[in-house]
């Protein structure tokens, strides 16, 4: 009889994780061009439910200009592009066995579509790389977190053009090459299934029938993992792919029957990105699920090809809550969930469900036998207090990752073959949908407002020296 593991394994890559876009800032470093996110303005909404994930569609171009008296939180981030020594020995002082950041697009390909890559901007990732690698960190690097350079929005219309998957091998064609002896980890996109404007870079007024353009991009999102994937063999096995999910995996409203058919179809909807990616071919209720809604994806006898011969080597996912499904009250849009009345929410509204992290794993596990899973986001948004003495007392923070930590433990229990846990995020950095600094999810305090205004110095919160115990004693201390 097999004996269950109920600790967490030798060699369990604890760490945390951030993006480029949020906390390096020096964008005029390095002669970096600008990204989509150089553009996103801080705007001080007073009513928390109005600070949504970042809009799906953005219509046309006119958001995409720097308006006087604006301020633009992630050109500035919290200044890690200065400062990541500071920050990586903080995260040693933690213990951290990983720690995921991502490449910046624009940094390394200004526009995009360069023949030859920025030499500066690589320059940049080779000290911060070689720094992770000296603090201890296993790097897990993101090649694409929400960074396009807003040259490929412009001229070409984002992942909609398919010249893009070219674009995009390239620059991981560079990457392989500069980076295979050091980095072992690569996510391709963060957040695969969440087609918004941040992923896509897809305009509403260039599509007659914007669903449609959102899953033609995701299939060349699709085929550029595998072009990654395909371009990793040649270093046999230096090289680990991966594909990372938002889990937006949801429970039925009721025992219904509609609400379980209504629940299956829609969960199946967010199974079909790593169906495509880990089983190489794309599913049959997908292609019903495109007729119903009048989707037609031009896919070439080649992509198929290129699908099928480079699955991903592994799964990642991000986990923040859960959603129900009503049949009676939401339509079959990816995002229109309602609200679990069961669950006690954060201030911003998101549902703490640590249970749900134990049954999606499972779910997903099943799903796909033998795939390595990695949490590579999960974390608790919340306003904090710096008091006088430099003091930062967070127990909900605490509670939220603990409860969390107990479900991972139970899902390896169950023989989920859990490798890593990176919470979000080892220090505050600025909020990916609404940019704000206020929305802090660090177990490191940054001194910095919603307008950049603060000295920037770091301070360690309680979470800071509960996470170092729960990684000096491999997740038994909590």
């Amino acid at each position: 009889m097999v004996k269950m593991q109920h600790k967490f394994p030798q060699g369990f890559l604890w760490g945390g994780a951030i993006a480029a876009s949020q906390a390096d800032g020096g964008f005029r470093e390095d002669q970096k061009g600008m990204s989509i996110a150089d553009f996103h303005p801080y705007r001080n909404i007073k009513n928390r439910d109005d600070r949504k994930e970042d809009s799906t569609i953005r219509n046309d171009e006119n958001f995409l200009v720097i308006e006087p008296g604006l301020y633009y939180p992630k050109q500035h981030g919290v200044d890690f592009y200065h400062r990541f020594e500071e920050d990586l020995g903080l995260m040693e002082e933690m213990g951290f066995k990983a720690f995921r950041t991502s490449f910046d697009w624009s940094r390394i390909y200004p526009k995009g579509d360069e023949e030859e890559p920025n030499e500066a901007g690589l320059r940049y990732y080779d000290r911060l790389i070689t720094s992770i690698r000296s603090h201890g960190m296993e790097p897990f690097m993101t090649i694409s977190h929400y960074e396009m350079p807003v040259h490929l929005v412009k001229k070409y219309g984002g992942w909609l053009n398919r010249s893009l998957v070219d674009f995009f091998a390239a620059y991981c064609n560079t990457l392989f090459e500069r980076y295979h002896g050091q980095i072992k980890y690569w996510i391709v996109f963060n957040q695969i299934n969440l087609t918004t404007f941040n992923s896509l870079g897809i305009l509403g007024n260039r599509a007659k029938n914007f669903m449609e353009a959102e899953y033609q991009g995701v299939h060349h999102q699709f085929l550029a993992c595998a072009r990654a994937k395909e371009l990793a063999g040649k270093y046999k096995g230096q090289i680990r792919v991966g594909t990372m999910l938002s889990d937006k995996l949801a429970y039925p409203a009721t025992c219904r029957p509609e609400d379980m058919l209504f629940n299956m179809r829609k969960n199946q909807m967010q199974y079909f990105f790593p169906d495509v990616q880990l089983r190489g071919s794309y599913p049959a209720y997908a292609f019903r699920f495109f007729e119903e809604n009048h989707i037609n994806i031009h896919i070439d006898p080649e992509d198929e090809r290129l699908l099928r011969e480079n699955p991903m080597d592994f799964l990642s996912t991000s986990y923040y809550y859960t959603k129900i499904n009503d049949s009676l009250k939401n339509t079959y849009a990816p995002m229109d969930k309602s609200t679990n009345p069961y669950l006690e929410k954060t201030e911003w509204g998101w549902e703490i469900d640590p249970i749900g992290l134990r049954v999606n794993l499972n779910h997903y596990s099943d799903r796909y036998p033998g795939v390595p899973i990695y949490i590579t986001e999960n974390g608790y948004g919340a306003v904090d207090r710096l008091e006088k003495d430099g003091a930062v007392h967070d127990p909900y923070r605490i509670d939220y990752l603990r409860q969390h930590v107990i479900q991972m433990k139970e899902a390896i229990a169950d023989g989920v073959p859990l490798k890593g846990y990176m919470m979000w995020a080892p220090m505050d950095i600025v909020s990916c949908s609404s940019a704000e600094m206020k929305k802090r999810y660090g177990l490191i305090y940054v001194d910095q407002d919603d307008e950049g205004n603060g000295s920037g110095q770091r301070y360690r919160k309680d979470s800071f020296y509960w996470y170092q115990k729960v990684i000096e004693s491999n997740g038994e201390e909590l």
